[in-house]
């Protein structure tokens, strides 16, 4: 079949002309690269363009590589998913949470049942993302994981197993598996890995990804060869100037600043990280390589929410969607996706967006790089544009 791809090059056309610094899109169908397109500037000040291979730091879809990676250790047997956390991390065997008294008193309690792999894969642990200091204004929980992110800091960047190791005595903010809340879940996720594979979660993703699915394009460090290809960040001010900003994540990708076991933060292109969802959109396999099992991928996106969990998992970007372990997956068109149901991706902070759809076979990533992301506007555009180019 032949596809048309002109709306999606004009799109990205006009996101660069009045919009973004610039953005670039991938598809793959198959094992092959079908789309590839890029407008606007890797860097506006040196009039450096923008190309399907230049480098994008990922921030949150990051983790999508460390959640593959535990489908795969699952199937080698490894854990359960309703296995505790502390039966591999021994510093999360008591788990405790905070309760209201009815005088409205603060206390904590042990939870009724030990927090799961499952409870921390699917975001339902009860401890959110804390990256910077707090107001006494803020949950408990909040405020006591910031205390100890402090003390971690005050000795320089800590390893991820740090991190973990610091935050298991922090009482959770409601009973594991109740409530959905998006955070420090994928950090316990990836001490567990770290754990099973006895190596730090970057050099997993080498092991396990990178380099089996000869991803040129992507790293966990800045190095001398990739530097010029990470694209600069820019952030849009109120009167919708682009600024040059230095990036939340940069200083933890200096190798001479950070060590090895630090939490890993990816930096990848548009045609690598397409090839990643191809392989989950292909069922587990790419180039005639099985990494998954076809059952575990369709496991990795199935829901996990129910009604109460859908609730704090919805809003305006997210609505029509489900989450399943670490993936959004596509549970209605009724909100105005045009794909398939059960298309299952994610997203990152500065304008990445991941989508494999697992019945057409196919995968898409778009990349920007903007703060604020103004990811409404631009990713459910181009995910209309893109399916209907597919579909």
């Amino acid at each position: 079949m032949t596809r048309d791809f002109s709306r999606l090059d004009a799109l990205l056309e006009n996101f660069a002309r009045n919009s973004l610094p610039g953005c670039t899109c991938a598809i793959m169908e198959g094992d092959k690269l079908i789309y590839s397109g890029a407008a606007g500037y890797a860097d506006i000040e040196a009039g450096k363009k923008l190309n399907v291979h230049s480098m994008f730091r990922q921030a949150s879809t990051t983790k999508l590589f460390t959640y593959a990676i535990l489908g795969m250790l699952y199937e080698e047997g490894r854990f359960l998913f309703s296995d505790p956390v502390g039966d591999y991390l021994p510093e999360w065997k008591e788990t405790r949470k905070f309760i209201v008294r009815p005088d409205g008193t603060v206390d904590t309690a042990p939870t009724d049942t030990p927090l799961t792999i499952k409870n921390a894969v699917s975001m339902m642990c009860g401890l959110p993302y804390c990256m910077a200091p707090v107001s006494k204004t803020d949950t408990p929980t909040l405020a006591a994981m910031s205390t100890r992110i402090a003390a971690l800091l005050e000795k320089g960047t800590p390893t991820l197993r740090e991190e973990v190791r610091a935050m298991a005595d922090v009482p959770v903010m409601f009973e594991p598996g109740t409530h959905w809340l998006y955070g420090f879940g994928s950090e316990i996720t990836g001490a567990l890995v770290e754990t099973f594979e006895d190596m730090p979660l970057r050099e997993v993703f080498r092991k396990r990804i990178i380099e089996p699915l000869e991803l040129a394009d992507t790293d966990t460090f800045f190095t001398d060869e990739n530097r010029d290809r990470v694209v600069r960040n820019y952030r849009k001010a109120a009167d919708g100037q682009l600024i040059a900003a230095a990036d939340f994540y940069d200083a933890s990708m200096d190798p001479a600043n950070t060590p090895v076991g630090a939490r890993p933060n990816l930096i990848t292109s548009a045609a690598d990280f397409a090839v990643f969802m191809q392989m989950l959109a292909n069922g587990g396999t790419y180039k005639g390589r099985k990494f998954l099992g076809a059952g575990t991928v369709e496991m990795l996106h199935e829901n996990q929410l129910g009604e109460v969990q859908l609730r704090d998992f919805e809003n305006d970007y997210l609505r029509g969607y489900g989450y399943g372990y670490g993936f959004r997956t596509l549970l209605t068109r009724q909100f105005g996706h045009n794909g398939h149901l059960g298309c299952f991706g994610w997203t990152g902070g500065s304008g990445i967006w991941v989508e494999a759809d697992p019945v057409g076979k196919f995968s898409i990533a778009y990349m920007h790089n903007m703060m604020p992301n103004e990811e409404l506007y631009h990713h459910h555009r181009v995910r209309t544009v893109a399916y209907g180019c597919m579909l």
